[in-house]
């Protein structure tokens, strides 16, 4: 299934929607404006929260962990890499990884050494604006916000 994240830049509110294929509003996002840390939550279309996100403070290189029915289920860390961008996930026992080339706007996310979902970021887009594809056997909130710690950890204020 094919999904858009866009982020407006010049918003005053701490949300996005994620849209479909067919452009039409499948999850919400919203962030925690006073917080330490960055805190975001994925909700469905009938304002279910599915995943909670929240970044561990005092780590020399970004630290996120992400929640589902209030338990944690992956910590992702930003790998320290000169020319791209890779972040290490560890979930339930199971590990993926999240690659990006050298211009870091083409991602995909690893599993066992299979491509789980490709991302693509936008080159010339108001705000950050990111298509993802994800392969079906897997669970597209949990992908959706790897995706979403992709873009804290690594495009935040660029």
């Amino acid at each position: 299934m094919k999904y858009m994240i866009k982020q407006k830049i010049f918003s005053l509110r701490t949300g996005f929607n994620i849209k479909n294929e067919f452009e039409e509003d499948i999850y919400s996002v919203k962030g925690e404006v006073f917080s330490l840390g960055k805190k975001l939550r994925l909700y469905d279309i009938e304002g279910k929260e599915l995943v909670y996100i929240e970044q561990e403070l005092f780590n020399f290189l970004p630290v996120y962990k992400i929640y589902i029915d209030g338990k944690i289920i992956a910590k992702i860390k930003k790998k320290f890499t000169l020319f791209r961008t890779e972040l290490s996930i560890e979930s339930n026992g199971k590990e993926y990884t999240l690659e990006g080339d050298f211009l870091a706007h083409e991602y995909r996310i690893l599993s066992q050494d299979r491509v789980i979902a490709n991302i693509s970021k936008e080159w010339f887009s108001f705000g950050d604006t990111y298509g993802v594809e994800i392969s079906d056997a897997e669970s597209h909130p949990f992908i959706l916000a790897l995706v979403i710690v992709l873009d804290q950890a690594c495009h935040e204020g660029r």
